[in-house]
């Protein structure tokens, strides 16, 4: 099985439904190492080597939150900022990360409808992914098209249980294609 990292960056992940329930099927595929990095690193130090070192067994890489102000959470940007650095992750003596597959899998409070120019955000969610499609893209890493769970703080248990098994077949199928 080809091995995915799941970078798990929520901010409060005992209170996250849809994400946790995006990990827990994720989970139940073989070659998965779930990095849930605000509980293993609540004071924000993350462990570089440690972190890097599972990237670098990965296939493929999963960045997996909420979103929160149109961006990653605050954990996230520093992860990428201590972790994805000039000669390990880009630059001379880089290239950790060239030719890996990155999925961005996201979860928001707003549903297809407010992600839409009439919606309240007025734009389309595909407007908000290029900070973190061009970060990757900058580490030589192959984006995908982003898995997103609209209107997760309000979808019912069907719902949320429905996002689970498509996240769950989409990493299947990724790991049968790889």
């Amino acid at each position: 099985m080809a091995p995915i990292a799941i970078v798990y960056a929520h901010p409060y992940p005992r209170r996250s439904i849809a994400g946790k329930a995006l990990v827990e099927a994720a989970s139940k595929l073989e070659a998965v190492d779930v990095r849930p990095i605000y509980t293993l690193y609540p004071d924000f130090d993350i462990d570089v080597v440690a972190e890097r070192a599972a990237l670098e067994r990965a296939k493929l890489v999963v960045f997996l939150h909420p979103i929160y102000w149109y961006s990653v959470p605050g954990m996230l940007k520093h992860y990428f900022d201590v972790v994805l650095t000039k000669g390990w992750a880009y630059g001379e003596g880089g290239g950790a990360l060239s030719g890996k597959e990155c999925l961005w899998a996201v979860t928001t409070g707003g549903d297809d409808v407010a992600y839409s120019a009439q919606g309240r955000h007025h734009h389309p969610f595909e407007h908000f992914k290029a900070p973190v499609e061009e970060t990757m893209r900058y580490c030589g890493m192959r984006w995908h098209d982003p898995f997103v769970v609209h209107g997760s703080h309000e979808c019912g248990p069907a719902a949320l249980a429905d996002a689970a098994v498509r996240f769950h077949r989409h990493l299947q199928d990724w790991q049968a294609k790889a």
